[in-house]
């Protein structure tokens, strides 16, 4: 099941469209992603993010 429900990634609210209708930024889903042993992404992701740590 699909949640219909988004959350604004700028200001935190949760609404139902894909434009924030207070602040005008884009609203995403508010879940994160299942976990799944058999991640095909997981070393690109987890490479990323050390990128963007050594960046700091």
């Amino acid at each position: 099941m699909r949640s219909v429900l988004k959350k604004c990634g700028a200001c935190g609210r949760y609404t139902l469209k894909d434009i924030c209708p207070a602040c005008g930024h884009a609203a995403g889903n508010p879940m994160p992603p299942r976990y799944s042993p058999e991640d095909r992404y997981g070393a690109y992701r987890r490479k990323l993010k050390r990128a963007h740590e050594l960046e700091r």
